[in-house]
């Protein structure tokens, strides 16, 4: 009898839940239905030329259908004056192209950056444009000037859409510990690392997980990915509350992660926030088990998944919410669409608990001096016993 109130109380808070998810969606629909995103998915801008050129006389791999795997081996037979050749005549191929040597990837994008910002810059005074048009062309040539500063590896870039980004902190090729972050909603190129909320965008994030992992081990090597390679939802609208640009996101981040094991990079934690925690849930069953040390979760609406066996992963899966975080709110049900499922949290989820007690809010679980900061760094460098 205690297991059939048991069963039929899990039930009607299932029940509610849906309601209120329901109820969530039916009342921001109005209001948010012009944030709907068109997500970009595919291979990298310029394929069809990449697919046509012929120079080196060989048929260079398909960037929809090749694996990285088979890229890397690709790279590794040409000569160096051959691959920066490629990468000069396909920047935008060549520097979101999964399994490239890393270094050349860095080139092409710089190369590509560079032309994006010259391209903004003859439009902003391009006297066909309004001065809409000339304001955005100046605010784009800003953003791809700032990413072209010195030091900074970019790892991936597309100017489509609302545009994408991938940074690089550190020396990727020669760390001994790596990080991925995948954020949430409201992140593109843009707000990659906006000053407002710095530690809720995934550059801010990544500066403070690596000032912590060099505090924590000194002389250790390290790199943290900055992460924006997906069209992420825009506020609290459906896109938000249904797993739609999470599905589109998932193979790209699944990409990713084959990317930096072809090209010999040590398997990284992934972290996920927020929205970015239902991509995770949604690609790393494609990584057949592999791919990955550690897959920690902070501040998840649910991971479209019921428990950490249907991840299918052989990683250490951890999970984080701390008290004051808003999304602790949310109903984690899953129906009709709506909902992403069962709080990660939740001791019958089966991850491992990261502590988050001094983080605050939504957004501050990887500032400077929270224990959730010191435990991520811990997962990182892999001193799971100072996890606490």
């Amino acid at each position: 009898m205690s297991r059939l109130r048991s069963a039929l109380g899990r039930s009607r808070r299932t029940l509610v839940g849906a309601a209120l998810a329901l109820a969530v969606a039916a009342g921001t629909g109005g209001w948010a239905a012009g944030t709907a995103q068109t997500a970009v998915t595919g291979p990298p801008p310029g394929a069809a030329a990449w697919r046509a050129d012929h120079s080196l006389g060989l048929r260079l791999p398909d960037p929809a259908t090749a694996a990285p795997a088979e890229v890397a081996r690709f790279f590794a037979a040409l000569t160096g004056r051959q691959q920066k050749a490629l990468a000069a005549r396909h920047p935008l191929t060549v520097g979101n192209l999964d399994g490239a040597p890393l270094a050349l990837r860095y080139r092409a994008n710089s190369l590509a950056l560079r032309a994006e910002r010259d391209d903004r810059l003859a439009r902003a005074t391009d006297p066909a444009g309004t001065l809409q048009d000339h304001r955005q062309a100046r605010a784009a040539a800003r953003r791809y000037t700032a990413l072209l500063a010195p030091g900074r590896r970019i790892l991936a870039f597309d100017p489509r859409g609302r545009g994408q980004v991938a940074e690089v902190h550190g020396d990727l090729a020669a760390a001994a510990h790596t990080a991925v972050i995948v954020p949430g909603s409201d992140i593109d190129l843009a707000s990659f690392d906006r000053v407002r909320d710095p530690y809720g965008t995934p550059s801010g994030m990544a500066r403070s997980l690596r000032a912590e992992l060099a505090a924590e081990a000194p002389g250790t090597p390290t790199a943290v990915i900055a992460w924006a390679g997906y069209t992420t939802p825009v506020g609290l609208g459906p896109d938000a509350a249904t797993g739609r640009l999470a599905e589109a996101g998932a193979p790209r981040l699944a990409r990713l992660l084959s990317g930096l094991a072809a090209v010999g990079a040590r398997p990284p934690a992934v972290l996920c926030h927020s929205y970015g925690s239902v991509v995770c849930g949604l690609a790393v069953p494609r990584l057949g088990g592999g791919g990955l040390a550690d897959l920690i979760v902070l501040g998840s609406p649910g991971m479209r998944r019921d428990s950490v066996a249907e991840l299918h992963t052989r990683a250490r899966v951890w999970a984080g919410r701390d008290a004051s975080d808003w999304i602790g709110d949310l109903p984690h049900v899953e129906l009709l669409g709506l909902g992403h499922g069962t709080d990660p949290t939740d001791p019958a989820f089966g991850a491992r608990r990261l502590p988050a007690v001094r983080a605050k809010g939504h957004t501050g679980y990887l500032a400077p001096g929270t224990d959730s900061l010191r435990n991520v760094a811990s997962v990182v460098l892999g001193r799971y016993g100072a996890v606490r």
